[in-house]
């Protein structure tokens, strides 16, 4: 059992994957919702302040670099886009549309998106990982609920 846990606490710190993927997945090796809830979120946020701090300065780095350049492009202009999205929706109310970015399940609007996106639009460290901290919370509530039930109609 402990290794289901592993399992989906490293799943939920994949990018574009994260907790939406990993809280399915913890309902189809049958564990309790509310531990891998928490499992979830943990493996979620774990990444986030290094996302934050780091991943923008390594994608410009690595940017230019012959193999490697598409590769952190793509991420970059990925992060700009979210950015951008969020910043002609919301306006002044740039932490609550982050929130909601990364709350809603969609594919591509999970936490490492929303945090890069942040650090692109200089929101401070503060707001950024609180944002995305209750959007996070919100997706595994959403996630956890879509599982359980859907568990419930396949058994």
């Amino acid at each position: 059992m402990l290794e289901h846990y592993l399992y989906i606490f490293f799943i939920s710190m994949v990018p574009i994957v994260e907790l939406r993927g990993a809280i399915p997945f913890s309902q189809m090796f049958g564990l309790p919702i509310v531990p891998s809830y928490i499992t979830c979120i943990i493996g979620n946020m774990l990444p986030v302040p290094f996302i934050y701090l780091f991943a923008r300065k390594v994608l410009e780095w690595g940017a230019d670099k012959p193999v490697i350049g598409g590769f952190f492009c793509f991420f970059l202009e990925k992060g700009e886009r979210g950015g951008q999205k969020l910043q002609a929706k919301a306006g002044r109310g740039l932490f609550v549309a982050l929130l909601l970015f990364v709350g809603i399940p969609v594919p591509g609007t999970g936490a490492w998106t929303g945090t890069l996106a942040a650090s692109i639009l200089d929101m401070d460290f503060k707001s950024s990982v609180t944002a995305v901290m209750m959007g996070v919370l919100l997706a595994g509530v959403i996630m956890g609920v879509a599982s359980v039930a859907a568990v419930g109609v396949f058994r």
